[in-house]
């Protein structure tokens, strides 16, 4: 087994050509209302792009490995009346991997099978190094020390060097068990084998890991990783409470916020946001408002950032599809039926931001 050594550290400081493209984030509605005599601009500077939670958690991880370099095409939400943009928001495994680095400090060997998934994800990390020195929340020094934590590689033995390993894939369930019944045979008798669905079930994922089924867990984290501090933490029938414990405490110790689901379909988060992504998708089909309307009244009405409509562009409308089956097959109610204009706008391949266009165009 060959592993990357950590990447090379960054180029002095005189030598960096400074990020110029703009990353937002998201502006929580909680901030938003208790700031009501701010600009938005006002508000949107009051964000920043990383968590800030303090390093105080108390954790025994060594080593991390995150295994999937970029599991979906992510997406970073505007602050309000902004329009949609097109800058490339941190993919979803580095994401992990980078608060991992910076946060919690610990070393992290960021695994995929596509050398240039990993080559576009450190080449990542550097514009989003160089634009938090720009800012002056990074010195030199800081980035310096958070680009060498992180090593790369293609080979998947190199998680047997971790103690806690985080999958981030797409959401396919035969792909999940598959890799999760290998890593069972890779790593340590007291590693903790976590993945990151947003859907699938994490008692049949367990099941897979054969021998490591109590070490299973779901640590869903929210895109972008770094800028949300929302971590679900799943158990599967099989999870041991001392894996529980361990998870919540890694997510916390990343400064990350853990809320526990029951390994229910959807859990928390997209039990509750795809039905209204996918209910507003319904009123577009069937005329009762048309797509700025449907996304003004939500934005302006219920102080949220963005409307359901351009949201599900931005988190692609085949993941929003996918959710909404797995909803619907597993619980047989028709609440959750996918809306049939959501399902022709995939068959078109419409699939939001990440194709060019979906409920809206971008170029």
């Amino acid at each position: 087994m060959r592993m990357c050594q950590p990447n090379r550290l960054l180029p002095p400081a005189g030598q960096r050509a400074l990020c110029t493209g703009t990353l937002y984030t998201m502006l929580l509605s909680t901030i938003r209302t208790a700031l009501p005599r701010l600009s938005p601009a006002a508000v949107a500077a009051s964000a920043r792009f990383y968590s800030t939670s303090s390093h105080d958690a108390s954790h025994d991880v060594s080593r991390l490995s995150v295994v999937g370099a970029g599991q979906m095409v992510p997406f970073a939400l505007s602050p309000p009346h902004a329009e949609p943009h097109t800058d490339s928001s941190p993919i979803q495994g580095l994401g992990i991997a980078l608060v991992a680095a910076r946060t919690a400090q610990v070393p992290v060997t960021l695994i995929d099978n596509s050398p240039a998934s990993l080559q576009k994800a450190m080449t990542f990390l550097l514009r989003l190094l160089e634009k938090e020195i720009s800012k002056a929340r990074l010195t030199d020094s800081d980035a310096d020390a958070i680009h060498a934590r992180i090593a790369t590689t293609t080979d998947l033995s190199a998680a047997a060097e971790a103690d806690f390993i985080i999958e981030a894939v797409p959401e396919i369930p035969a792909l999940k068990k598959d890799l999760f019944s290998r890593l069972a045979e890779l790593v340590g008798s007291t590693a903790t084998l976590a993945t990151n669905t947003s859907s699938i079930s994490i008692t049949s994922i367990a099941a897979a890991a054969h021998g490591a089924e109590d070490r299973v867990v779901a640590t869903h984290f929210m895109n972008p990783v770094p800028v949300q501090k929302g971590v679900e933490i799943i158990s599967g029938l099989q999870t041991s409470p001392e894996t529980l414990a361990r998870a919540i405490a890694f997510v916390r110790a990343m400064g990350k916020i853990p809320a526990v689901s029951k390994d229910a379909p959807g859990f928390i988060a997209n039990r509750i946001l795809m039905p209204y992504i996918n209910e507003a998708v319904v009123c577009l089909e069937t005329g009762v408002g048309e797509r700025d309307d449907i996304d003004s009244i939500m934005k302006n009405g219920t102080n949220v950032p963005m409307g359901p409509l351009q949201l599900a562009d931005f988190i692609g409308l085949d993941t929003c599809l996918a959710i909404m089956k797995v909803l619907y097959e597993d619980t047989a109610d028709s609440k959750y039926r996918p809306a049939t204009l959501l399902k022709k706008y995939v068959d078109a391949g419409w699939l939001g931001k990440k194709s060019g266009k979906g409920f809206y165009e971008y170029k």
